[in-house]
């Protein structure tokens, strides 16, 4: 008799398998490319270096995603439905080490060197801090997977009002209607439709909120035409990494906060997919995490780890395959080779700027009072 395949290792059809995983990636996206904007800001990046970093972090999100979904060998990837994206633990850390080191583009090789060296004890370590998986019992896993989702409002809360509460539309009444209009549709598809309508409920909604979103002037695609068509990731783009010891200890200490991070990941999924997950699962998923922070380091990328809101999207589906999240991956990995992609978040990164009295028109994302107005001569004055 024929043994049945598990869902998670169940192929679905291409087409389906495609829309799946573009699904998962547009949850991501943003938490994604939000690790890049930030250090870039920070750091004092030109335009240019941004949409580097930008397409590299998504190129390396893909690979590292089909590390954790497909193994990359007998030892490394758990084989679970996980998609793996940077860790924003290690923000803060990145920024002083970079600033630290003179910021810029030296301050990005000081960075690699430390995510190279991390990533390789990350993945030394990972036998041994899965035997943490007995202090793991059914109520601790219950309380990881809720304070998963608790952790989640607040970003999704930030992306609705905008990432500055400094800024002059931060929390604008129409950005929060759109997000009510997006929920809104996602809910009435998950509820009132089964099978496949109901499984790309939230990619409905995604799509059709862009469109409302672009009808109220929102969506601005009016640079994406100046990036180049194509661009390749080449290791060490920045200059060969510099291995500073302090800097060092310093990651590896975030990347051990990583690990304790994706314990309680991998345990929330494998309850999720209904597959029990043991030492050497876990063992085989921090691995995964050394690795892809280690090649993070190579390829001008950063620490990784698994993304909780596509946990929550396996969960909110029912889609449990991983050949799904692995076709994600495969997208990531054609998003992080086209410039375009990187430049229409790096116009935007603040939502939609406040509409200008001086011209009606709504353009860029600084407070309209602070420039002149690119129509006229007179300073822009917000609506």
């Amino acid at each position: 008799m024929e043994q049945s395949v598990h869902p998670v290792d169940e192929q679905l059809p291409f087409l389906r398998q495609l829309l799946y995983g573009f699904q998962h990636v547009l949850a991501m996206y943003s938490g994604a490319v939000a690790v890049p904007l930030v250090l870039a800001g920070a750091i004092h990046l030109d335009t240019q270096h941004l949409i580097y970093l930008i397409n590299a972090d998504l190129f390396t999100c893909g690979i590292a995603t089909l590390v954790q979904t497909l193994s990359f060998g007998p030892y490394i990837g758990s084989k679970l439905p996980i998609v793996q994206g940077c860790t924003f633990t290690a923000v803060m850390p990145m920024i002083i080490i970079a600033n630290s080191h003179g910021g810029g583009v030296e301050g990005l090789q000081v960075i690699y060197g430390s995510a190279i060296v991390a990533g390789i004890i990350c993945f030394i370590v990972a036998n041994f801090f899965s035997k943490l998986l007995r202090f793991f019992p059914p109520v601790v896993t219950g309380a990881v997977i809720t304070i998963i989702g608790l952790s989640l409002m607040p970003v999704a809360i930030g992306w609705i009002a905008g990432p500055n509460p400094e800024a002059p539309d931060f929390a604008e009444p129409s950005y929060i209607l759109v997000a009510a209009i997006v929920l809104a549709i996602i809910l009435f598809f998950y509820r009132c439709f089964t099978g496949f309508l109901s499984h790309i409920a939230v990619l409905l909604g995604l799509i059709l909120g862009t469109m409302i979103a672009a009808g109220l002037g929102y969506v601005n695609f009016s640079a994406v035409g100046q990036a180049a068509l194509l661009g390749i990731t080449t290791p060490f783009a920045f200059g060969m990494p510099i291995f500073d010891p302090a800097a060092c200890v310093a990651m590896t200490l975030v990347m051990l906060v990583t690990m304790a991070e994706t314990t309680g990941d991998v345990i929330a999924v494998s309850e999720i997919v209904d597959k029990p997950v043991n030492e050497t699962v876990l063992t085989k998923a921090l691995r995964a995490d050394g690795f892809s922070t280690a090649l993070g380091g190579v390829l001008n990328a950063f620490p990784y780890t698994a993304f909780a809101q596509n946990i929550g999207l396996v969960s909110l589906t029912g889609v449990r395959s991983r050949f799904v999240v692995a076709t994600g991956g495969v997208l990531l990995m054609l998003l992080g080779l086209l410039p375009k992609a990187g430049r229409h978040r790096r116009l935007h990164p603040e939502h939609g700027s406040r509409r200008c009295r001086t011209c009606n028109v709504r353009h860029g994302c600084l407070p309209a009072e602070s420039r002149p107005c690119p129509v006229s001569s007179s300073r822009a004055t917000a609506i």
